[in-house]
């Protein structure tokens, strides 16, 4: 019985020797990703490692990676999630491979592991315009934080920016362009970049929060404490996650997350008559598809296909 607890210590050491030297290897992954998905990747780097270390007898290949993949779908995670996860342990084993931490055949059995099926496609979560209008409302804009939030909302919604982008937005993107004004050279997800115009509702939310905090130059948003004094040199996306939830909160709204409000800005220019591929390059997104998703315009739930088929009761039936 001792032999074989020392056999289990020893297997377990050599888990977490061999991850700590996948560690630099992890380095090299995070450091080629941008900040949203180094977020993601590091996360499910540490996933995977947590769950490889609590498993016996494993090495690390595609038959540990498997395993994984079942772990994952026992969860009943959503095939996106999945596949994000499987993707940086594959990421991470071409790194480990490339740096002489694992052989060049565990590193291609690794890669040959298969996401998950997509079945279906989930329509994800917007506002109606009323609803995007009493939350913009929402923020007391007779604060320095009101006038915060408010900016913040009017970029999402009318813009459709990320909340990284928020956060990072700068004075300098915001330009005359073609006599209008826009966010120029805006670093988006995967490094891309694009342009977007700024309606001239949303421009007079950011110069009402800039004319209030003086800010001239550098980030656009900056932290306000509870007294209302403004500084720092910028904002994290939680940030961004707070003023979404605060201002729901107070229309009644629940779980509103950051994105559904980029979400909405998307499907409100499309029932407005928006053409699918300028919605595209508002969103910045490389794939017409995502776009759709966006939008939810492959599935109406609006006069749905299945509201009148022939065979609804009579009203008089149904108040009964």
């Amino acid at each position: 019985m001792k032999s074989k607890t020392l056999k289990g210590k020893s297997a377990s050491s050599k888990k977490a020797s061999l991850f700590r030297d996948l560690d630099h290897a992890k380095t090299i992954v995070l450091n080629s990703l941008g900040p949203g998905s180094q977020r993601s990747y590091r996360f499910a780097i540490d996933d995977f490692t947590r769950w490889y270390c609590s498993e016996p007898r494993l090495a690390f290949n595609k038959t540990a990676v498997l395993r994984y993949r079942q772990e994952l779908e026992a969860r009943r995670l959503a095939t996106s999630t999945i596949n994000l996860r499987l993707a940086a342990v594959r990421r991470l084993a071409y790194e480990a491979a490339d740096t002489g931490l694992l052989s060049p055949e565990l590193a291609a059995g690794i890669r040959r592991v298969k996401g998950a099926k997509k079945v279906g496609m989930r329509l994800g979560n917007w506002l109606t315009a009323e609803e995007a209008k009493a939350l913009l409302n929402a923020a007391d804009v007779q604060t320095a934080r009101g006038k915060r939030s408010r900016a913040i909302l009017a970029l999402a919604l009318g813009c459709g920016l990320r909340g990284s982008e928020l956060a990072s937005l700068a004075i300098e993107h915001l330009q005359r362009r073609e006599d209008r004004w826009a966010i120029l050279d805006l670093l988006g997800k995967g490094g891309h970049i694009r342009t977007v115009p700024v309606p001239n509702w949303v421009k007079s939310a950011v110069d009402a929060w800039t004319d209030a905090s003086g800010i001239s130059s550098g980030k656009v948003f900056r932290w306000v404490n509870k007294s209302g004094s403004i500084g720092g040199t910028g904002i994290t996306e939680k940030v961004v996650w707070y003023v979404a939830r605060e201002c729901a909160a107070k229309v009644g709204i629940v779980n509103l997350a950051p994105h559904a409000l980029r979400r909405t800005c998307a499907r409100l220019c499309h029932l407005a008559g928006g053409e699918l591929e300028q919605i595209q390059f508002l969103l910045g997104h490389i794939s017409v598809q995502t776009t759709e998703r966006y939008l939810g315009c492959r599935q109406r739930l609006k006069n749905a296909v299945n509201d009148c088929i022939g065979i609804e009761p009579e009203t008089d039936h149904l108040s009964g």
